[in-house]
This record gives structure tokens, C-alpha cells and sequence, in this order.
């Protein structure tokens, strides 16, 4: 037991220096990636374990987390504002459009099957990444499997620093409007806030002296449980419709007609656990990747991900296209948010958020309005959109 909460300390050790650092560089130097290059150098080096998560007791937890934090985001979502949404939807297509055009413009100098391999991962995630590394090794391409999953043990590295770096420049951008507003005399939002229909109904049926961090916790549970329910249930009618999707709906209902707090894990005085869980669960994937693998293909890889962030600022900062959500910087997160999925959104937005004021009116205003953009598109394309490319992408492999 005392190695284990030893690890468990190493881990969050790391996880408070990306964290310190990300905040002393105003997010300029990314937490997610300070601590994921922590952790890779760490297993590369063998100054700690490959299965530092699991000894740490952390893989359990991370593994039912994720439905908890995405039904609290859910709930910090104003549904009548959903209809905006289409937007980052739409964006977020074109973003996978444009990588998989650059990467099958490089197909001269690594290949086809390469590229076959990865566009579909850059799209996603683990099971894009699955999908494609199983169907590659079945083909014979195992180079094109290995750098599949190099991919993907490291698009996160590549996709952090461009989603922080835009997403920060937003942040000075709305900062900026927030307090000259403010300071006209206009409320906190331009007093063009869309109401929730039942905002706060449980405070005005006398219920919020009830929600306790325990009833908050329960609350979420059932939530989780009931998203995996109807993921079970959408499988069983041929949609299979992920389970995140279903939380964040859930969340989003449910805070709409005022049934549950708004933000109801920072209620429940437990959101800052479960990001650090859920942060947690995506530290195994890069105890995969061994140095003779970096070497044999850091051309390929190198070559995929700067075709792909040259086609991202072409096409989406430089022109026209990023009118479709109204900002450059924000057209580049949702970019980004294909190589990084979730929890990586969450956590940018939120270091973005905390980096650049200490003002609790100031942060929520911010993640208002980053947040949902960084987090609906990850969902978009690594949850949903990736899936189906990948399956479509696998007979293509010949």
C-alpha cells in the first residue's frame, strides 16, 4: 500500500507542475502538455513505471469518471443556446476535411498505406486508432500500424500547444469586451444572456439546502449510469450512440429545466478530483511508445502532422472559412480538438480560463463561451465522426 500512494503521489505530483507551470506562463506553456511530456520522458527513461496509473489506484476511478465530469459540463449548457451550436458541428467536419486532404497530399513522401492508416486517427481516438492499427497488422502493414499508434500516443502533444495558444488569445480578446462592458455599465454578460427555462427550479421548490456533495455525487451517478443505459439501448436499435453523448445531453436537459445545479460537481466540491482522474485515464497510452519506434518513423510522422497543421491555418484561420463560429482563434481550437478529444478540451479550456484572470465572474464568462466549442467539437470528431471514417477507411486498405 505505501508504494502504491507513493505512485499515486508521483502522479499527481506531475500533473500540479504542469499545472504551476501552465498558470506561471499564463497557459502559453500548456499544463495538459507540460505533464503529458513529464510522463512520456518518465517511461521512456525508466524513472517510472509503465503502469504508474494502475499501481497508483487510479485506473478504476478514471475508468467510471469520465460520465460524471462530462454530465457536469452538460449542465453548465444553456440549451437554448444549443441551436448555436451547428456551427462548431459543422466546423469541426470541415477541420477533419482539411486534415485528411493534407495528409493525402503528402501520400508521396509516406505513403498510402500510411495515410490510409492515419487520417482516421488524427480524427480521433482510441478507437479510430483500434480500428485502423488492427486492420493494418491483419493487412501486413505493420509500419503503418506502428506509426498508427505513435500517432496517436502523440497528437495530443502536437494539438495542445495550437488549442491553448489560440484559445488564449480568445481569452484576451472576450476579457477585454467582458470589462468594458462592465465598465459601461452593461451586466456581466452584454445583457444578452438566453435564460434557462427552469433555471434554478430546485432553489425555488426549496430543494437547494439538499443538495449536499453527497446528493450532488449521487445525482451525477445515476446520470452516469443512465448515459451507459441508453448507449446500450441506442447499440440495440443499430444507432450506437456513445454514452458521452448521452451525458452531455443529460446534462444539458437536466440543468436546462432547473432540476440539478448548475455545475453540480463544483457544487458537489469535487469537479478538481474528477479532472485529475480523467486526466489520468489518458497517461497509459504513451507508456507504448519506445525509442526505436520514435526513430524508425519520426519522418513519417513529422511529415503527417505538419501537412496537417499547414492545411489547419490555411484553410481555417487565413481564410474565409472561420466566419462559420465568428473567430480565427476559435476556428483553430476546434481544429485542434480532433487530436485531442477528452478530456484534453476540458482541461485546456479550463487552464485558459484560470491563466488569464482570477476574477470567478471573469473565468465563468470565458468558459462560457471557449468551452463549449473546445468540448462539443471533440466530441464531434473523436467520439462520433472518427468512428465512422475509420470503419469506412479500413476497406481501403489493400
Amino acid at each position: 500500500m505505501a508504494n502504491a500512494i507513493f505512485l499515486l503521489f508521483i502522479c499527481m505530483f506531475i500533473f500540479s507542475v504542469g499545472d504551476i507551470l501552465g498558470v506561471a506562463t499564463k497557459a502559453r506553456l500548456s499544463s495538459v502538455f507540460v505533464a503529458l511530456m513529464l510522463f512520456l520522458v518518465g517511461f521512456l527513461t525508466g524513472l517510472i513505471p509503465t503502469d504508474i496509473i494502475k499501481q497508483g489506484m487510479l485506473s478504476e476511478v478514471a475508468r467510471w469518471s469520465a460520465p460524471f465530469i462530462i454530465f457536469h459540463m452538460g449542465t453548465m449548457i444553456n440549451i437554448r443556446e444549443l441551436a448555436h451550436e451547428w456551427r462548431t458541428v459543422l466546423m469541426s467536419c470541415i477541420a477533419m476535411a482539411v486534415a485528411a486532404l493534407s495528409i493525402f497530399l503528402v501520400v508521396p513522401l509516406i505513403g498510402m498505406q500510411a495515410a490510409i492508416v492515419g487520417i482516421p486517427i488524427i480524427n480521433g481516438g482510441i478507437v479510430a486508432t483500434q480500428l485502423m492499427t488492427e486492420a493494418a497488422m491483419a493487412k501486413g502493414f505493420t509500419l503503418a500500424a506502428a506509426l498508427g499508434a505513435i500517432v496517436y500516443a502523440i497528437q495530443k502533444f502536437v494539438g495542445t500547444p495550437p488549442a491553448s495558444f489560440f484559445g488564449l488569445k480568445e481569452a484576451e480578446v472576450l476579457l477585454k469586451e467582458y470589462r468594458e462592458k462592465n465598465t459601461s455599465g452593461s451586466s456581466s454578460d452584454g445583457g444578452k444572456d438566453i435564460k434557462r427555462a427552469g433555471a434554478s427550479l430546485y432553489a425555488s421548490l426549496g430543494l437547494d439546502k439538499y443538495y449536499t456533495p453527497f446528493t450532488c455525487l449521487g445525482v451525477t451517478a445515476f446520470f452516469a449510469w443512465l448515459s451507459f443505459y441508453l448507449q446500450g439501448i441506442s447499440k440495440d436499435m443499430g444507432m450506437s450512440v456513445s454514452y458521452s453523448i448521452w451525458a452531455l445531453l443529460l446534462g444539458a436537459v437536466a440543468g436546462h429545466i432547473g432540476i440539478v445545479p448548475e455545475k453540480i460537481l463544483d457544487k458537489g466540491k469535487s469537479s478538481g478530483f474528477f479532472s485529475m482522474v480523467v486526466f489520468a485515464a489518458i497517461i497509459p497510452s504513451l507508456a507504448t511508445i519506445k525509442v526505436s519506434d520514435l526513430q524508425t518513423l519520426l519522418f513519417q510522422t513529422v511529415v503527417i502532422f505538419v501537412a496537417v497543421l499547414i492545411g489547419t491555418f490555411v484553410f481555417m484561420y487565413y481564410l474565409p472559412l472561420w466566419k462559420i463560429v465568428g473567430s480565427r482563434n476559435i476556428s483553430v481550437g476546434i481544429a485542434m480538438a480532433q487530436m485531442l478529444g477528452f478530456p484534453a478540451t476540458y482541461l485546456i479550456a479550463n487552464e485558459i480560463a484560470t491563466a488569464v484572470t482570477n476574477d470567478e465572474g471573469e473565468r465563468a464568462f470565458i468558459l462560457k463561451k471557449i468551452m463549449p466549442a473546445y468540448v462539443v467539437a471533440g466530441f464531434a470528431s473523436v467520439t462520433s465522426i472518427s468512428i465512422i471514417i475509420a470503419g469506412i477507411f479500413v476497406d481501403f486498405l489493400k
